[in-house]
């Protein structure tokens, strides 16, 4: 009667097979030290020869050791050639990354926070030529990113308000005065899902 691989012990690392989680169990039934040790280093000498590309890796017979620790379920009780993995560390978890935002308030994510952090730059840039001719780049460009979210809003009057607010009140267009580009919406057509029919000639 065959034997399917469903009713066999789930292997902790099925990249290395199941044929060397059988040496790595033998290994423990082992009860001479000396003899398991032995055992030991030939199963990492044929687990290094299933993936010779680790042996470009840095250290990486340390990292087959680790292996055959986690393999053994850190029972093999032999003298490794170098500090393996604990048990313990497989289980905790990394330590949480701080997430910090730039963008501002969420109704200001569609702009970006690369634009955010250009209008604070812009914003303490001395009065002149170059500050006037990249505010109004920075709201042409928020203009467009706005098309795409949000084409009911792209008004000059709600872009020259989000401008104000993005830099604390440093930069304001009166939309009286100021104008924007006008960007052209272009409009993808659906696709229908019909083929043409190929006329016979």
């Amino acid at each position: 009667m065959l034997t399917y691989n469903t009713r066999l012990k789930r292997l902790v690392l099925p990249e290395y097979g199941r044929n060397i989680q059988r040496m790595v169990d033998h290994c423990l039934e082992i009860k001479d030290r000396d003899l398991r040790t032995r055992c030991a280093y030939s199963i990492i000498d044929t687990m290094g020869n299933l993936f010779p590309q680790l042996r470009d890796e840095p250290d990486y017979k340390h990292k087959l050791w680790d292996h055959l620790a986690i393999m053994s379920d850190f029972q093999l009780d032999i003298d490794y050639p170098c500090e393996v993995i604990q048990q313990e560390s497989l289980s905790t978890l990394p330590d949480p990354v701080p997430y910090t935002s730039t963008v501002g308030p969420n109704r200001f994510r569609h702009y970006g926070r690369y634009i955010v952090g250009m209008i604070d730059r812009c914003a303490q840039m001395e009065a002149g030529e170059e500050k006037d001719a990249l505010i109004f780049l920075l709201a042409n460009h928020m203009k467009k990113l706005m098309l795409q979210v949000n084409p009911e809003s792209a008004e000059d009057a709600k872009i020259f308000k989000d401008l104000a607010e993005l830099s604390h009140g440093a930069i304001r267009l009166d939309p009286e005065l100021h104008r924007l580009h006008q960007f052209e919406q272009i409009v993808v057509p659906e696709a229908t899902g019909k083929k043409k029919k190929k006329k016979k000639k």
